[in-house]
């Protein structure tokens, strides 16, 4: 009864405001175009599919965050790893993660759309550039804090230093690297959003800015639904992923008792 109760306590929470929201349009409280009713938000959500412009704009936008998503994989995690373990790489790349994290990387978007243009590289690399840091730091961390009795164990086995890495380190510091990647994720689509709406080229960003300008709130709420639930599903990917790769985890062990 309790398990019951945990799953649907959320959904019941998000239905009932979808209900107040649709009473309070259809009482006339709010006039339609500050605030269409879900109901006319769906109708037109429905209208973009069969267009085939939602999915379009959908796919675009996704690529885009995959992509950067990866790529920040692809450079912090050997990066962070490194810092760990290496002491002339933390030494040189300390400094920069502490001014680089809290800095607000998107003040970049017009050099990047001065280096790239305006078509795919500068969207990409501006969510990467912004997807790196979390992940950096976490990994850093993660191998910084790996039990010494593990490392003394694998070289007196006769293990080396790169492959030390990647067989004690990072299993070792997974979870770590994890939380930094959920981080790095929605990050990752922000920017992309952000980026888009700054300099077109299509995707979900651009799509609402394009219903702005037409002055079209019905296409704006339907963009800001569509945003909610793809970052909603792609969050809940990565914590199916996490659990699927932490299976030998306790943090896995525990949730499932």
């Amino acid at each position: 009864m309790r398990r019951l109760w945990r799953g649907l306590s959320p959904a019941a929470t998000v239905y009932g405001l979808l209900l107040a929201w649709e009473g309070v349009c259809r009482a006339g409280l709010v006039t339609p175009f500050l605030l269409p009713a879900p109901s006319a938000i769906a109708w037109r959500l429905g209208q973009q599919l069969l267009a085939g412009d939602l999915a379009w704009h959908l796919a675009l936008s996704l690529y885009r965050t995959l992509v950067s998503f990866a790529l920040a994989l692809l450079i912090a995690v050997p990066l962070g790893l490194a810092m760990g373990r290496v002491r002339g790489v933390r030494w040189f790349c300390e400094p920069l993660l502490a001014v680089g994290f809290p800095a607000p990387k998107i003040v970049f978007v017009q050099v990047f759309m001065l280096w790239f243009g305006l078509h795919e590289l500068p969207k990409i690399a501006m969510a990467t550039l912004e997807g790196i840091f979390p992940i950096l730091s976490a990994t850093y961390l993660g191998a910084l804090g790996v039990d010494r009795s593990l490392l003394w164990s694998a070289r007196n086995l006769g293990t080396g230093e790169v492959r030390l890495l990647w067989k004690v380190v990072l299993p070792a510091a997974l979870p770590q690297v994890l939380n930094g990647a959920q981080i790095a994720l929605p990050i990752c689509f922000i920017v992309v959003f952000v980026t888009e709406m700054l300099l077109g080229g299509g995707g979900l960003g651009d799509a609402m800015m394009l219903a702005q300008r037409f002055a079209d709130s019905r296409g704006v709420f339907a963009g800001i639904v569509t945003v909610s639930l793809l970052g909603y599903g792609t969050m809940r990917v990565v914590a199916w992923t996490r659990r699927l790769l932490l299976h030998w985890h306790v943090e896995t062990q525990v949730r499932q008792l």
